[in-house]
Order: structure tokens, then C-alpha cells, then sequence
């Protein structure tokens, strides 16, 4: 939305561009429901606020970029701020699943030496068995 603020667009206009190119049924249907709300009359803030999926912050921004006239820096703002979320929670994720990767790797690896070398102490057994 930040995008097409930046390019002159309406809000409502990008609004309905980014549900046309959801395929979550849920954020359609979401989308749906601002576009309705604006339509209607109701500030953008309040439109994000009915839907009760926005934090506090979010809609913080948006009133105040809403009521000053830079909307458009403020959703860019909350772009870069969620894109950082984002990229710090998969980072921890990654940190958090590393130990259990290695803990599978070295037990898929161990598995296959021990499969590697059983037969060749059997054959040991095996040739003593013959004399």
C-alpha cells in the first residue's frame, strides 16, 4: 500500500489492488471489509481498526499519517518495521532449529556407519565359524 500511496493512487484504489492479487480467502475478506468501511465514510485508522488484526502501533501510524498528510511515509515506515519483525523472527527460528538438525544429521550419519560396519564385524564371526 505504501507503493501505491507513493504513485498517487487512492488508498482505496490500492486497497482493491492488493485483494485482487491475495489468495488468502481470510485477508480478501478483510480487505473487503476496509474497502466497505472507507466507502462508507470512516477515517482509514478506523476502517484497519475494525477488523481487529492491526496492533496498536499500526494504527497509531496511520491515524497520525492520515490526519498530517504522509500517509505514504508512514506505511512505508510500518513496511520496513514489520519486514525487520519478520526477518528477526526467522532468524530465531533458525537459531532455535540449528541444535536439532545436528542432533538429526549426526543420528542419520551415525545410523549409517553403524549399518556400514555391522556386517563386516559379522564376517569376522562368520569365518571363524567356518574353520
Amino acid at each position: 500500500l505504501a507503493l501505491t500511496q507513493s504513485a498517487g493512487i487512492t488508498f482505496l484504489q490500492g486497497v482493491e489492488s492488493v485483494r485482487e492479487t491475495m489468495r488468502c480467502p481470510y485477508w480478501v475478506q478483510l480487505l473487503t471489509q476496509i474497502q466497505h468501511d472507507i466507502s462508507n465514510g470512516h477515517p482509514i485508522w478506523l476502517a484497519l481498526k475494525n477488523t481487529g488484526e492491526f496492533s496498536p502501533l499500526c494504527l497509531q501510524l496511520v491515524r497520525t499519517g492520515e490526519a498530517s498528510g504522509s500517509l505514504d511515509l508512514m506505511l512505508d515506515n510500518l513496511a520496513h518495521h514489520h519486514r525487520d519483525n519478520t526477518m528477526a523472527l526467522a532468524d530465531n527460528l533458525a537459531a532455535l532449529l540449528e541444535p536439532a538438525l545436528l542432533i538429526i544429521t549426526g543420528g542419520i550419519i551415525g545410523t549409517l556407519v553403524v549399518a556400514m560396519y555391522l556386517p563386516i564385524f559379522h564376517l569376522g564371526d562368520a569365518m571363524s565359524g567356518m574353520g
